[in-house]
């Protein structure tokens, strides 16, 4: 069911469109938004006045795309796969494609079950190279899972490399994930993935511009792209070259305010080049998919605190930290020269040592007190089984 106020009428003339002309076309847009959907068809197809500024090659292009059209037997194709047409003005449309302008979708054809105006509302896109590296399809995996066992929906174009390793990610949590085609939704793409393809249509969502039997080309790979740039609150990169259709995706997304992102990898990478360049052009960082869900998602879901192990110095009150800084390490120093250092008084500092002595963070040789070992330096104080014993002597 698509609901909304869109007539019958309105929606084969859409369908047709999707067969006429070529996704992202916005002398298209501009066109619809003065003679309506209908009026288009009409102009395009010689049955009414052509629409203004189209060249005599463009109209005697749809003129021969019109001998072949049937807009009810393709609503009816997509109707036994279970599927739909979405047209803007239904409930199901999702809004955040109308930030496109002349260049938003005709319409959207739809294989799968969920709502895709709700899922659109808390979904990220994952992109990034087909011919990725192991440790890119291992990080694409990683964040299509995370996202989705933390509610979020994980949008990408099917393709093989880290498409394809962030909608298995995402599967395999049990969440869910939107394929978005550059071929018609019958049609799968790259044909390697007609499994994967077919378990995201039962799980989750197939979109597509083209109509049933539509066929990919480049120059539609790349104005797909558009698409997942603008259903999405963020675009990650994870692996990219110089010249990338992820780098595209990414751009799209920020010229549409929405968050871009990217993961970090070897600097001696050809497939990260494109991600540090995008990430010095001032997108985020990020490595997980807690750091991602802080940059798209609402107030409050913030990614936890980063920090490095507690060591057990990092426990010593501030008298006791001072005095053990102050402590020298081979040698020691007397217990004037260490309370001089931490600029305590005698009977104060003898008292943190005696302290810092129990823990195991320094040892008393005689007159002079030094570091139990080289760990205390860095937090480990010896175990106090192994300290020698200590001489008795004055303070």
């Amino acid at each position: 069911m698509t609901g909304g106020g869109v007539s019958e009428e309105e929606r084969l003339a859409r369908a047709a469109l999707t067969r006429l002309t070529e996704p992202g076309d916005e002398s298209v847009g501009r066109w619809l938004g003065r003679m309506g959907a209908v009026g288009l068809v009409r102009g395009l197809t010689g049955a009414g006045p052509p629409p203004e500024g189209a060249g005599e090659d463009r109209l005697a292009g749809c003129r021969a795309r019109a001998r072949t059209l049937d807009p009810g037997g393709d609503l009816a194709t997509v109707a036994r796969l279970g599927g739909r047409f979405l047209c803007p003005g239904d409930a199901e449309w999702p809004g955040q494609l109308d930030d496109l302008g002349d260049a938003r979708p005709v319409g959207l054809w739809v294989r799968g079950s969920p709502n895709v105006r709700l899922w659109a509302l808390r979904s990220v896109a994952v992109v990034g190279a087909r011919a990725c590296t192991d440790y890119g399809s291992r990080v694409a995996a990683l964040l299509g899972s995370g996202l989705a066992e933390r509610g979020w929906v994980v949008v990408s174009g099917a393709a093989y490399g880290v498409d394809g390793a962030a909608h298995r990610g995402a599967l395999a949590a049990g969440g869910a994930t939107v394929a978005v085609l550059a071929s018609g939704i019958d049609v799968p793409y790259p044909r390697g993935h007609a499994e994967l393809i077919g378990r995201i249509a039962e799980q989750g969502l197939i979109l597509a511009e083209l109509p049933p039997g539509g066929h990919p080309t480049r120059s539609r790979f790349v104005l797909r792209n558009r698409v997942i740039a603008a259903l999405t609150r963020g675009t990650v990169v994870v692996e990219a070259q110089y010249r990338s259709g992820s780098l595209v995706t990414a751009r799209r997304a920020r010229e549409l305010g929405r968050q871009t992102m990217g993961v970090p990898g070897p600097v001696t990478s050809g497939l990260s080049s494109g991600v540090h360049e995008l990430l010095r052009e001032g997108a985020c960082l990020v490595t997980d998919a807690d750091e991602i869900v802080e940059l798209v998602g609402s107030m409050g879901e913030l990614a936890p605190p980063r920090r490095g192990p507690v060591v057990a110095r990092d426990l010593l009150d501030a008298g006791a930290a001072r005095a053990l800084e102050a402590v020298p390490g081979r040698g020691g120093g007397d217990l004037g020269l260490i309370a001089r250092d931490a600029g305590m008084g005698r009977e104060h500092t003898l008292a943190r040592l005696y302290e810092l002595q129990a823990l195991g963070f320094v040892e008393r040789l005689g007159d002079r007190w030094q570091l139990a070992d080289a760990a205390s330096t860095s937090g480990t104080p010896k175990p106090p089984g192994r300290r020698p014993p200590v001489r008795r002597g004055g303070a």
